[in-house]
């Protein structure tokens, strides 16, 4: 996928609906293990309170679905926030291979249902993958292809702490933070290719706005995470930015830029979305709960325009405390 930079003069975001919004930051994810202990009888309820303390900005979206599909929605999630935290709670990469390894496995017992009921009745006795089990009928198809897609990527990202282009790093997005959104669209049964189009700006957005947020803490473990074509064009050193973080040259320009990437992504995805329904360019009712999650990036690209694109000003990391009435009204609205 292209992505263009979209530069704004005057060193602001144009941001679109949600302006009048104050929406909540996306909340980077904690570290987890996959050996942790292995929770209670019930998956579902482990996915959900895993999601909750992990993702606090997805447990809030949840309420936004129907209920039938919460337990396919937390199992999902929880999967995404599973992986996307290997990287960071091993050691080396031949650690993370072998948890990598373990989804496979325990994603291909989610498609090889036949061999699998004669073998064990079920897949690995991990909560998060009896979850997935559950949940894929009411997937249907592409649901494991999905599933096998995104551990693809997040092993790709064991051996890749930086990203040469913004191309390369979209491409990235696409198979993690968009893939996870197509997975939720087929929970909804909206197969809509405008609609997957539209999640695939939003996921990009996602991704992009993550990686600002978290941009202090991959700093402290030795990763820039800001393609290096941008950092490149405004000078920033690499170890300069490790010993002096904001005061590192050119820092704030390269920030600014990305950031203006991220919004230039979600502005898409909202005009993608809207031209889908007919009502006064409205996202359509069926797929609001998807697009809530564009509420969270607006907000942070928003609060990092405030800051001066700082992207270490501690009240970055903070969580908004109106976060669920700006959902609510959000999706009373049906714009994101």
């Amino acid at each position: 996928m292209k992505v263009g930079n979209g530069l704004v003069a005057g060193r602001r975001l144009h941001v679109g609906v949600l302006s009048k919004l104050k929406s909540p930051p996306v909340r980077c994810l904690r570290r987890v293990s996959t050996t942790a202990a292995l929770g209670p009888s019930d998956p579902h309820a482990y996915c959900r309170e895993f999601v909750r303390k992990r993702d606090y900005d997805s447990f809030l979206n949840s309420y936004f679905y129907p209920r039938h599909a919460q337990n396919g929605y937390f199992a999902i999630k929880a999967f995404s926030v599973e992986l996307a935290t290997v990287q960071d709670s091993v050691s080396n990469a031949m650690i993370g291979k072998m948890r990598m390894q373990f989804w496979r496995d325990a994603v291909k017992g989610i498609s090889d249902v036949r061999v699998l009921t004669i073998l064990f009745g079920r897949p690995p006795k991990h909560p998060i993958a009896l979850a997935l089990y559950d949940a894929s009928p009411k997937a249907k198809s592409a649901f494991t292809y999905h599933l096998k897609r995104i551990i693809d990527a997040r092993e790709a990202e064991l051996h890749t702490s930086s990203y040469l282009t913004v191309d390369t790093l979209a491409s990235h997005a696409e198979s993690t933070s968009s893939t996870v959104l197509y997975l939720l669209l087929s929970l909804l049964s909206l197969p809509s290719s405008s609609l997957s189009h539209a999640a695939s700006h939003l996921g990009t957005a996602q991704t992009f706005s993550t990686l600002l947020r978290a941009l202090p803490f991959h700093v402290k473990q030795g990763r820039l995470v800001i393609p290096a074509e941008i950092t490149a064009k405004h000078g920033v050193v690499q170890e300069d930015v490790f010993r002096q973080g904001p005061n590192a040259h050119g820092i704030e320009d390269a920030v600014f830029e990305f950031a203006t990437i991220a919004n230039d992504q979600l502005a898409t995805a909202r005009n993608m979305v809207v031209a889908t329904d007919d009502a006064n360019g409205r996202v359509p009712r069926e797929a609001m709960p998807i697009f809530i999650a564009g509420v969270p990036v607006s907000n942070y690209l928003q609060r990092l325009e405030k800051a001066g694109f700082d992207a270490f000003n501690p009240k970055l990391q903070r969580r908004d405390g109106l976060i669920a009435w700006q959902m609510w009204w959000a999706s009373y609205k049906r714009r994101f």
